[in-house]
């Protein structure tokens, strides 16, 4: 296919689908003498946009001849903005034509969102906070608009195919591999996705680049029930891997289980801190095994091979809540084994100093009557003890 600028001006109406979509952001020229730089931006993007697929354009200026009617606009810039892979900020502001309010505005709702460029020539007045702001969240930041352009389109890479509800999804969530696990589900069951607005995301690594969580407000068509479903919120982050450490007793309330303690901010145990099983998730695609087998070492200090692992099932881990799932794997250890980890539970390990865990051993009649673990990981120990 080949590459294609469509451009979308003020309250047009957008193309059923494309492949990248990036909205113009900044001050406009407030005196008829004072060329904007949206055309310009424009013919940027129609040079550098040289990837087969479809290239949509949001600008917030009206075509040539049509009236103002400001009424409709800012309801049309705010969906756009929520629609576009990037936001692109160009600004070129002095006081005296282009004060620039509504950008401010604007850059104080998208900034930390990681979908947006930021470009400003140096001579441009009253953008050190814009600039701080930007230099805060690992935002990309140019001082000429065709870098600025270049730095969208870095961001957007070959682009995705999107069309209908699927292009309210940028780009950043769209790649991520909890989202596509998710709306792969939703097609299989027959679902149709009628748009999103991207709520927020949390992200890591030195320019905040990887998605780790993200929640999005959906609307659902439910074909079995033939109902549009709009009042909830998808949250979800990487697949995450668990392993069950157990050693068998004389009978399963007294089978000894091998667990970590962690503190995790969202516990609300009497002591704050979580008991669960090793595991935990990576940044990249990864073997959900390889995973299981490297959470074990990070969080006991513990090696184990992989023909030690029993694959027991993957489930989502608590469904009105996110949509992300846990691959259940069970490791019968040894007399010896186990007597490693109780000579090691006052050892913290973990990774440095994101992440301290301890081990504690309990039998699996403990972990029930003290309550110890949550409702999602006693499933888990029944379903592999089971």
């Amino acid at each position: 296919m080949a590459s294609e600028v469509v451009v979308v001006h003020a309250n047009e109406t957008p193309p059923e689908w494309w492949d990248a979509a990036v909205f113009l952001a900044g001050p406009l020229p407030r005196d008829a003498g004072v060329p904007s730089w949206n055309p310009v931006a424009v013919a940027h993007l129609r040079e550098q946009w040289t990837r087969p697929g479809r290239l949509v354009v949001f600008t917030p200026e009206l075509r040539e001849g049509v009236l103002s009617d400001y009424t409709g606009q800012v309801e049309w810039e705010h969906r756009a903005m929520h629609d576009a892979d990037v936001v692109l900020f160009w600004v070129p502001r002095d006081l005296a034509t282009m004060p620039a309010l509504t950008t401010n505005i604007e850059w104080g709702i998208w900034y930390a969102t990681g979908k947006v460029v930021y470009g400003a020539p140096p001579e441009a007045v009253k953008n050190e906070y814009l600039r701080h702001l930007a230099d805060s969240r690992g935002v990309p930041v140019a001082e000429r608009l065709g870098d600025t352009v270049a730095a969208a389109l870095a961001m957007i890479g070959d682009g995705a195919r999107r069309e209908g509800g699927e292009r309210s999804v940028p780009l950043l969530v769209w790649r991520t591999e909890s989202f596509q696990n998710w709306y792969r589900a939703q097609v299989h069951a027959g679902n149709v996705l009628e748009g999103a607005s991207l709520e927020w995301t949390f992200r890591a690594g030195e320019r905040r680049d990887h998605v780790v969580f993200w929640a999005a407000h959906v609307r659902v068509r439910v074909t079995a029930e033939d109902r549009v479903k709009t009042n909830e919120v998808v949250i979800s982050r990487p697949d995450t891997s668990q392993v069950l450490l157990y050693r068998p007793g004389a009978t399963l309330d007294e089978t000894v289980i091998v667990l970590v303690r962690e503190f995790r901010s969202p516990a609300s145990t009497s002591d704050g801190f979580v008991h669960e099983l090793p595991g935990g998730s990576s940044r990249g695609p990864a073997d959900p095994a390889v995973q299981a087998l490297d959470e074990v070492r990070e969080e006991t200090g513990m090696t184990f091979t992989a023909d030690r692992l029993r694959p027991i099932g993957v489930r989502q881990v608590a469904a009105t809540v996110s949509a992300h799932r846990a691959h259940l794997f069970a490791a019968e250890i040894t007399e010896a084994e186990l007597e490693w980890f109780r000579a090691h539970r006052d050892e913290p390990h973990g990774d440095g100093g994101t992440e301290r865990t301890w081990i504690e051993i309990a039998s699996y009649g403990e972990i029930r009557r003290r309550g110890l673990v949550d409702w999602a990981t006693l499933g888990m120990i029944a379903q592999a003890l089971g």
